[in-house]
């Protein structure tokens, strides 16, 4: 293996089916969504529908993110002592720089803003990564380089993202990307915020592991007029099975990003036929965003915290997973998540 393996310590999660991460994984295991009008008309004169999250005040924009972050974070950081916060490096996941209508001084104000919220000051290795629905990927990359170093014991990686204001529907609702009445080939728009907090793998430590992280570009991304053949997909799952010492055949189960999306599931198929060398009886595939909606970089975190809730509850169907991610830009990103019980 190249690279260590990384356990999930505990996890948070804020979304339109629940503001805990309990509460969210228990709505997805049972398929509840709950989709709701927003202020905005699409093209054809209809309200478009959205899954929204319910906080205590109507905040929005850059607020709401933070006020998401905050939560997600408060529930991943439960059991640590608020005087150890403040040693704990924050990587901060959040839309990539060129999805449409991203919000203005994100990158600047967000972290600042999740800093007052909580009232602490994260560590001076925290840092931005602003990558969209691969982030979460990235981050934990960079979290295994940080715990190597002198002085850091764990890693907070957090994701808070949202795709309901204006520019980014209406880009969308040009697009004919987003799922209405008249257009089943789409994505309900939605929000949310995760928190992973994470740590070297320990020997005899019951935790869902992080083994090989991979990464791909794919030139026939969703905008581009060529063939999709889902190399860029089957590139970040071979590095990543590579990283681990496993092939596609040992993983028990796959959990992705896909949120509606014909191309999404296309690439799926195709880069599991260019995978899986060995026939296996049943393969599925849970895709955490049926409930969510398309949200963006919590996609990273709400994948993960999906699989940790099932091995811990018992209702996944192995131990061995493999979860995948993309963005519409071609980038791709795909990991090897193993659950040790105790």
């Amino acid at each position: 293996m190249s690279g260590m393996s990384l356990a999930i310590r505990k996890t948070g999660l804020v979304t339109s089916v629940g503001l805990s991460a309990p509460a969210a994984c228990a709505a997805m295991r049972a398929k509840i969504t709950n989709p709701s009008e927003t202020r905005f008309i699409d093209s054809t004169g209809q309200w478009i529908m959205a899954h929204q999250v319910p906080l205590e005040q109507p905040w929005r924009g850059i607020a709401k993110l933070a006020r998401m972050a905050a939560l997600a974070i408060d529930e991943a950081l439960a059991e640590v002592p608020r005087t150890e916060w403040p040693h704990l490096p924050l990587l901060l996941c959040v839309a990539e720089r060129d999805r449409p209508g991203r919000l203005q001084n994100l990158d600047d104000q967000l972290f600042g803003m999740i800093e007052s919220e909580l009232g602490v000051h994260f560590h001076a290795d925290s840092a931005i990564v602003p990558q969209g629905r691969v982030s979460v990927a990235l981050a934990l990359a960079q979290a295994r380089h940080l715990l190597t170093r002198p002085g850091i014991g764990r890693v907070l990686i957090a994701a808070s993202d949202s795709l309901l204001n204006w520019p980014t529907l209406s880009h969308y609702d040009r697009q004919s990307r987003l799922l209405t009445e008249v257009n089943s080939n789409g994505f309900m728009p939605g929000e949310g915020a995760g928190a992973l907090l994470v740590g070297p793998a320990d020997e005899d430590a019951q935790a869902l592991l992080v083994g090989g992280i991979g990464f791909g570009k794919e030139t026939a991304h969703i905008d581009s007029e060529e063939p999709l053949r889902a190399e860029g997909l089957s590139a970040a799952i071979k590095s990543a099975l590579a990283d681990a010492g496993l092939q596609m055949h040992d993983m028990s189960f796959r959990i992705t990003d896909v949120s509606g999306e014909q191309y999404y599931f296309k690439e799926a198929a195709l880069a599991l036929s260019r995978t899986l060398r060995q026939r296996k009886t049943a393969f599925d595939i849970w895709h955490p965003a049926e409930c969510t909606g398309e949200a963006g970089a919590l996609a990273g975190a709400s994948v993960i915290a999906v699989a940790d809730m099932a091995c811990r509850k018992q209702y996944a169907n192995g131990p061995a997973i493999l979860a995948h991610m993309a963005n519409d830009g071609g980038q791709r990103a795909a990991m090897t998540l193993h659950y040790r019980g105790a």
